[in-house]
């Protein structure tokens, strides 16, 4: 089925002359009249121009055709996983709805699990947003949709009360407006130097969970770096560290295809570092590579997995080199204006993040695109389990962190004066996300019932 193409707003010309904070004001009033607020909860699967199944699987043409059944079984696992997995299905669902032209970066795949901790270049842990898969510049309330549908499929998954999930949802809506109502009066420097310490973090739970949430964060950090990375994933086999084997998860490379990666994608990506951290790259040697199976919406896609061993022999380094293609928004919007949709996802990680992994840049290998970050940097991911008990706790800190993301690329006056007080937008984001997840139940029923059928392959 044709999909209609929805034209975004171009980016804001800069003229000589900036807007005026009331002109600024008036444009993100005026957006109500082609997105009104309270109509945003509006949700009709008859008025969609794609068929959802069909879009999971167009998805396969560019991923490693023996790990396609593999996806498709982890999507089939439940609605939040074939949520996870259908970024694309909600980026068309999305596009078809009217939109507020207020342009930011956006994540592309705001669900409530892409928001963790994250270490800066000080070493110091942030929270922040953490996949950008399918960043582009889009409206702003596409993201704020994803993630309080994220809220209500994550509260099912886990036998939460919907009125707690209301609760999660209006949190998060409601935070995130107040903190763009706050982005509104701040200069442009202290938008960007702004950012949620670990500690910011911690306090936005309940003094009764405070040091359950400092333990568990505390054992985190110390266990997901690259040495604790070394200790977990490797042997030694004649003398060298070897990456563990683990198929499908992980898998062997033959020696002619590791030469492979390190002559052409290691050395085009050791290229895309600044000059101070390109010479520290180069004190390290590449040991080691598999390929690796990571996720749910990213299994196919081809990563690999490298070991670098630095000069005293026990100073490990791993990077992970993901492949990206096109965003799933591209379809709906406009071109990345990257030739290269590693440099893509960089770019948008490097705008909507408050600090970011010194070690992050991009390459090819033959015809696709990578990107490349550390794969543990004291990166630290919450599950819906552990999230459930504190979901309106754990909305909120989100909520904060998306605004602060956006205002990074957008216009937080405008995007304030769109949501006004904030109560109209809250309820119509309330009220989507539950007709949205409801439908996301229905599309990850179709694909069980095509699997039971044998009409979709699933290992």
């Amino acid at each position: 089925m044709a999909e209609a193409r929805v034209e975004v707003a171009a980016p804001v010309v800069r003229h000589d002359l900036a807007l005026t904070p009331s002109e600024r004001k008036e444009r993100g009033r005026s957006a109500r009249q082609s997105a009104p607020r309270r109509a945003l909860g509006t949700w009709h699967d008859s008025d969609r121009g794609h068929d959802a199944l069909e879009t999971v699987l167009a998805q396969n043409r560019d991923r490693v055709p023996e790990l396609v059944p593999l996806r498709h079984q982890r999507m089939a696992v439940s609605p939040w996983n074939f949520f996870r997995g259908a970024a694309a299905v909600m980026a068309a669902d999305l596009a078809a709805r009217p939109h507020s032209g207020l342009e930011v970066q956006l994540c592309g795949d705001a669900h409530v699990l892409n928001f963790g901790l994250w270490a800066t270049p000080e070493r110091n842990l942030n929270f922040d947003v953490r996949d950008f898969d399918e960043t582009l510049p889009g409206p702003f309330e596409w993201d704020v949709a994803r993630l309080a549908a994220s809220l209500v499929v994550a509260a099912r998954q886990n036998d939460v009360k919907q009125s707690r999930a209301d609760s999660a949802v209006e949190s998060a809506v409601a935070c995130y407006a107040e903190r763009m109502r706050r982005y509104a009066t701040m200069s442009e420097l202290d938008i960007w130097y702004d950012g949620m310490r670990v500690d910011r973090f911690v306090d936005y739970f309940e003094s009764a969970d405070q040091d359950e949430v400092k333990v568990e964060i505390e054992k985190g950090k110390r266990k997901r770096t690259s040495q604790g990375a070394f200790e977990k994933l490797t042997e030694v086999a004649h003398g060298r560290p070897r990456i563990t084997t683990k198929p499908p998860v992980r898998v062997t490379l033959p020696d002619d295809e590791q030469m492979d990666l390190v002559d052409n994608l290691i050395a085009g990506y050791r290229l895309t570092l600044q000059e101070d951290r390109r010479a520290l790259f180069d004190r390290f040697t590449e040991a080691d590579t598999v390929r690796q199976v990571v996720g749910v919406g990213s299994v196919g896609m081809v990563v690999y997995l490298v070991l670098f061993a630095g000069r005293l022999g026990t100073d490990p380094l791993f990077l992970q080199f993901k492949q990206a293609g096109p965003s799933v928004y591209e379809a709906h919007t406009r071109p990345s204006v990257h030739e290269n949709h590693g440099a893509r996802v960089i770019a948008g990680k490097r705008m909507l993040q408050s600090a970011t992994d010194i070690f992050v840049g991009w390459g090819s290998l033959g015809d696709r695109d990578f990107y490349a970050r550390q794969f543990r940097d004291m990166k630290i991911i919450p599950s819906t389990e552990a999230i459930a008990p504190r979901l309106p706790q754990f909305a909120q800190a989100c909520g904060n962190t998306l605004a602060r993301a956006h205002a990074r690329s957008g216009d937080p006056m405008m995007i304030d004066a769109y949501l006004g007080k904030a109560r109209a937008f809250t309820e119509g984001m309330k009220r989507f996300a539950h007709r949205y997840a409801d439908q996301n139940e229905r599309d990850h029923a179709r694909l069980v019932e095509a699997i039971a059928a044998g009409e979709v392959a699933s290992e």
